[in-house]
C-alpha cells in the first residue's frame, strides 16, 4: 500500500522515529449492511499521497509519519485483536502516536487494549459514531463492530460519544450502566454545537475513534452503515479538537470507509485523518 502523504514525505520525516504510527487494518468481518470495509485502508493512504502538508495552522508530517505493514486480518477475532494490540503497544511504549486504519470498526478494541497495556494508565474514548456501538454482541458476535464499545467499557474504559443518532433499548441502558457521556446528533446539529466540555473526571489520556458514519450521508456516503441527520465534517472535527484542549491524544482509528469509486469520499477520509494527527501534538 502506499505510505500515508508519500509524496509529502522527507526521508526524515519516514524513519523509524517518526511520530505517527499509521497501521493498515483492512478488517472486515462481522459488518452488517452494507459491505467494503476491507478496502478502506488501501483507499484512505492512496488519497492522503494528494494531500498538503499544512493542516489547520500546523504540519503534522514535521513530526514523522511511518506506514507500517498491513495487520493480518486472517484466523478468529481474538488473534486478529492481539495482533493489532502488539502493534498499538509498542507504538506508545515508543511515545509515539499510533494511527489504525479501518476495516470496521470493531478494530478498536484491540488498538485501544494495546495502548492501555503500553502505558499502564487509564485511558478514555472520544467517539465520533452514527452508533452507540454498545450491544453486548451482535448476531452472535461479541467482537462485532456494534459492540466493540460495550467490550471496552467492560475492561473500565471510560466513553464520550458524540452524533449518535441510531441505538437500541439495551444501548441506551448499557450508557447508564457504564457512565456514558454523550451529545447525540440531533441535540448538537439542531442546536449547531461545536464545542462540548468533557467531564472533569475523564481521563487526561485520550484515544480518539472516528467512525466516518458519523458524518451525514451528505457528506459521507461511502460507509456501510449511513444514517440521516449526521454531523458536518467541520462540527465533528472541532468537537474532537475541543475535547483534546488539556489532555493528551494517545491513539486514534478512522474507520469504516467503504469506498465506492466516488475519490472524494476516500479524500475526506484522509483529509479526517491527517487533521486529527494535527489535533494530536
Amino acid at each position: 500500500m502506499t505510505p500515508f502523504l508519500d509524496s509529502e514525505l522527507t526521508p526524515s520525516e519516514r524513519g523509524q522515529n517518526a511520530m505517527f504510527r499509521v497501521i493498515p487494518m483492512p478488517l472486515e468481518r462481522t459488518v452488517s449492511f452494507g459491505a467494503g470495509t476491507a478496502m478502506g485502508p488501501g483507499a484512505i493512504l492512496s488519497a492522503s499521497d494528494e494531500l498538503e502538508r499544512l493542516c489547520n495552522g500546523s504540519e503534522p508530517c514535521a513530526n514523522g509519519i511511518t506506514t507500517e505493514p498491513c495487520v493480518d486480518c486472517d484466523g478468529p477475532l481474538p488473534e486478529v485483536m492481539e495482533r493489532l494490540a502488539k502493534r498499538t503497544q509498542t507504538a506508545v511504549e515508543n511515545g509515539k502516536i499510533p494511527v489504525t486504519l479501518g476495516g470496521e470498526h470493531s478494530l478498536t478494541y484491540g488498538a485501544v487494549m494495546g495502548v492501555m497495556r503500553g502505558l499502564g494508565k487509564p485511558v478514555g474514548i472520544v467517539q465520533i459514531d452514527a452508533h452507540a456501538d454498545l450491544r453486548i454482541a451482535y448476531q452472535g458476535e461479541k467482537h462485532s463492530h456494534a459492540s466493540v464499545m460495550h467490550l471496552l467499557s467492560e475492561q473500565g474504559v471510560r466513553l464520550a460519544q458524540f452524533g449518535v443518532r441510531a441505538l437500541c433499548q439495551q444501548e441506551a441502558e448499557s450508557r447508564e450502566k457504564y457512565d456514558v457521556f454523550f451529545r447525540d446528533a440531533e441535540e448538537l446539529v439542531v442546536n449547531n454545537i461545536f464545542e462540548v466540555d468533557l467531564p472533569d473526571d475523564f481521563p487526561e489520556l485520550v484515544y480518539v475513534s472516528f467512525d466516518v458514519d458519523g458524518l451525514d450521508p451528505s457528506q459521507m456516503p461511502a460507509t456501510g452503515t449511513p444514517v440521516p441527520g449526521g454531523l458536518s465534517y467541520y462540527q465533528a472535527l472541532r468537537l474532537v479538537e475541543h475535547c483534546l484542549k488539556g489532555r493528551t491524544c494517545v491513539g486514534l482509528d478512522v474507520v469504516e470507509l467503504a469506498p465506492d469509486g466516488n475519490a472524494a469520499w476516500d479524500f475526506t477520509a484522509a483529509q479526517i485523518t491527517y487533521r486529527l494527527m494535527a489535533a494530536a501534538i
